[in-house]
């Protein structure tokens, strides 16, 4: 018996062990595609109820409706960034040609409404004279602060698709993903109902939970905060109004990340003496758009997720910092997990604890 018992635990740690290396070897091969198959399994999962009704539609046939949603969502991704990279150039050079010819007329003093501010109103002043003395200084800051925001934000918008070959792999996953995507969650579920039991529904649950809702609370609230804060620097008379608003939808992904935007533009516009578009600009923000930001966005994660909204603030930061853009939405969802995962183990003492008191 303790023989072949021996055997028994000799062959299951060779197996593990060949498991365990066919593990990483395959991670090996496949982890330059990681980035592209979570973006790719993220849209689909969000826009599989589209693609549902649109196979209904084309009768069932699931590579023809499969062919035709990737091809709407690349073009309705793909159409729109180029118009936005057009549109941009042109709205950076006049952003950069208005502040450059505002400064070489200086020197400039602040409003009476700034200058007044105690500590602030002395540092914005004595700044306004340094860039105004050396507009070329000001020149050579201005590109090195492009250079460094440009290395930023490709480094962040690199995990989406560094390059049009990273993109195509996303697109070829996303078509695979909604013509054969059900058949292979099925065989996910009956590999891992063996080892996590009847568990697994309510961890898949929070992790299409949590997904929605970090997309739609983060994501639309985002594109939501962008369009209400280009309306106001569209109205207070800003030059470059869709790169301001391009340039917030960016930051609203991170949570409480607009008022640096609309804030700062706020305070240039009260510096340039416009101070009733500058007290505009900022009541605008704080009353209208910032409220998306401070009461939508937790509603809607927090209701969808069942978990603490800070902690989903704490997994957007923490998986961006992680894992790059896709972490915005990978951080929330191994948090749902462990609250999932949390819950079930206090539901089984619970249970445990009724059990032995019976």
């Amino acid at each position: 018996m303790d023989e072949s018992y021996q055997m028994s635990l000799v062959k299951r740690i060779i197996l593990a062990s060949l498991l365990g290396g066919l593990v990483v070897l395959s991670y090996v091969v496949l982890h330059l595609f990681l980035v592209p198959v979570a973006w790719a399994t993220i849209f689909a999962y969000v826009t599989w109820p589209a693609y549902r009704r649109l196979r209904s539609l084309m009768r069932g046939n699931a590579t023809g409706s499969a062919m035709l949603m990737t091809i709407i969502l690349s073009v309705a991704f793909i159409l729109p960034s180029i118009w936005l990279i057009v549109l941009l150039r042109d709205e950076l050079t006049a952003a950069y040609q208005t502040v450059a010819s505002y400064l070489a007329n200086g020197p400039h003093k602040l409003p009476e409404l700034i200058a007044r501010v105690p500590w602030l109103g002395l540092w914005l002043q004595d700044l306004l004279n340094q860039v105004s003395a050396d507009p070329m200084a000001l020149r050579a800051q201005i590109a090195e602060w492009g250079r460094q925001w440009t290395g930023e934000v490709g480094q962040l918008v690199g995990g989406v698709g560094r390059n049009a070959t990273k993109l195509g792999f996303a697109l070829l996953t996303l078509f695979f993903i909604y013509r054969d995507g059900e058949s292979a969650l099925d065989q996910v579920r009956r590999i891992l109902r063996r080892f996590l039991g009847d568990r697994l529904d309510a961890y898949l649950a929070s992790i299409g939970g949590t997904t929605k809702a970090v997309v739609y609370g983060l994501v639309l609230t985002a594109v939501a905060q962008g369009a209400l804060a280009g309306l106001g620097y569209w109205v207070a008379g800003m030059q470059a109004p869709v790169l301001l608003a391009a340039f917030t939808v960016l930051i609203a992904l991170i949570p409480f990340g607009t008022p640096f935007v609309w804030g700062s533009i706020g305070v240039w516009l009260l510096v340039t003496g416009k101070t009733i578009a500058g007290v505009g600009l900022l009541l605008w923000g704080a009353l209208v758009v910032s409220w998306v930001d401070n009461l939508i966005r937790p509603l809607v994660i927090s209701s969808a997720t069942r978990i603490p909204f800070l902690l989903v603030v704490f997994g957007v930061l923490g998986g961006l910092a992680a894992f790059g853009l896709v972490g915005l939405f990978v951080g929330p969802v191994i948090l749902a997990v462990l609250m999932a995962v949390w819950r079930g183990w206090l539901e089984e003492q619970a249970t445990v604890g009724t059990g032995a008191q019976g």
